[in-house]
């Protein structure tokens, strides 16, 4: 086999396994072909286009292992789409009349890289299937192999997205303590708005550890701080419809009786109606440079407080946003397995000389593989008649339908 130079990168925004991606890559290429060479962009795809890179010494790679406890990345992320020449341009990426791709080939042919590891959501791995694409049609040999990375847990056809299941377990933690601002004053509502632009899976799966988690709570009976305190009232999903007036009328008689709510919100729910509303009154919605809408910017637990507290004769209301603290923790048991195999996946598949993204493939009964670019997406919807969040919504008692 002729040598291999290695490079990686990750991109996008954070999530609980980048690092430990970062670390269990270089750990396999070293204990299995431990003559590669290994360099990291910095910053994702910006490193590529400047020439920003790491070299992965001797001393880093002994100490790999130490990456697995530690969220965040430690080569860094950024935004940056390929195919968006004025963006690039823009930013200071690359020089007027300059092919971003072009650029990035370039790069990698002057680097001598012959594997490229690509760590990211589906903007990342679809940019990487463009880049690739770019390299092949151009007769640079370069094998590309993603990893999935999402807290939504929304890549198709991805059953499960590194990452996600920690941001979950995070979001309860989160959730756990801000909570309990529902004692701090009469008729509180308290809305937590969890990430999501297109899937509810994550303020689900987020509402369902965190409900899980109340079930080994100790209380004394006779004080306010019991269950009912700690449970929640309303879970509000992009894949749901809701009546708001009826959800108003079924949440006004829980606070008449204990005196507080709280919701859990997907950053997305709603989000369509909110646009409309904001475009058709004259306002611009800003986007990125995938052309999504830049959802802080949006603010859609705000709408919810804003709707409800009116609704409901609230005094006090507060939005709490989990997102930044849960995608920024480190990877949980459940993850740094998902991950050990999904990067020795990765590594096989790239010294085999096959490009695409590391995952459990669902129109394929689930089996792990390096599944084909051009099948890669995003805006996968979570399945609402999953059985256990039927169950949850049935415990929470509140009405809706599929949308």
């Amino acid at each position: 086999m002729a040598k291999q130079k290695v490079a990686m990168l990750t991109a996008g925004g954070l999530a609980p396994c980048l690092s430990s991606a970062v670390g269990g890559l270089i750990e396999r290429y070293t204990d299995i072909l431990p003559e590669a060479e290994l360099v990291a962009y910095r910053s994702g795809y910006q490193g590529l286009l400047t020439a920003d890179r790491i070299e992965i010494t001797p001393a880093m790679r002994e100490k790999a292992a130490i990456l697995h406890k530690h969220g965040g990345s430690p080569i860094g992320n950024s935004r940056v789409k390929l195919t968006n020449a004025a963006d690039c341009i823009k930013r200071g990426l690359v020089a007027e009349g300059q092919n971003p791709l072009q650029v990035a080939a370039e790069r990698l042919a002057a680097d001598g890289i012959t594997i490229l590891h690509t760590i990211g959501g589906d903007d990342t791995n679809t940019t990487a299937a463009d880049l690739a694409a770019y390299l092949g049609a151009n007769g640079y040999d370069l094998t590309v192999v993603g990893l999935p990375k999402t807290v939504d847990n929304d890549v198709v056809p991805i059953r499960q997205s590194l990452g996600a299941w920690t941001a979950a377990e995070a979001g309860a933690r989160f959730f756990d303590n801000v909570g309990n601002e529902q004692s701090a004053a009469p008729k509180t509502l308290v809305v937590h708005e969890v990430m999501g632009r297109h899937s509810g899976w994550l303020t689900a799966a987020t509402a369902r550890a965190y409900l899980h988690g109340l079930e080994s709570l100790e209380v004394v009976d006779g004080f306010m701080m019991d269950k009912t305190l700690k449970a929640i009232d309303g879970l509000y999903l992009p894949e749901m419809q809701f009546d708001m007036e009826i959800e108003a009328e079924r949440l006004r008689k829980v606070m008449d009786k204990t005196g507080f709510v709280a919701l859990f919100v997907s950053e997305g729910a709603c989000l369509n109606e909110i646009v409309a509303e904001r475009e058709a009154a004259g306002e611009t919605v800003k986007r990125d440079a995938f052309g999504h809408v830049k959802i802080d910017t949006i603010n859609v637990g705000a709408w919810f407080s804003r709707q409800f507290a009116a609704l409901l004769g609230a005094e006090r209301a507060m939005v709490q946003k989990s997102g930044y603290f849960a995608r920024s923790a480190p990877a949980n048991g459940a993850d740094l397995r998902l991950i050990q195999g999904m990067v020795d996946l990765a590594v096989e598949s790239a010294l085999n000389g096959v490009s695409g993204v590391t995952g459990h493939d669902e129109n394929q009964g689930g089996r792990l593989r390096c599944v084909e670019f051009p099948r890669i997406r995003g805006g996968k919807t979570f399945d609402t008649s999953t059985p256990w969040f039927g169950a949850m919504m049935d415990s929470i008692g509140q009405n809706w339908r599929g949308a």
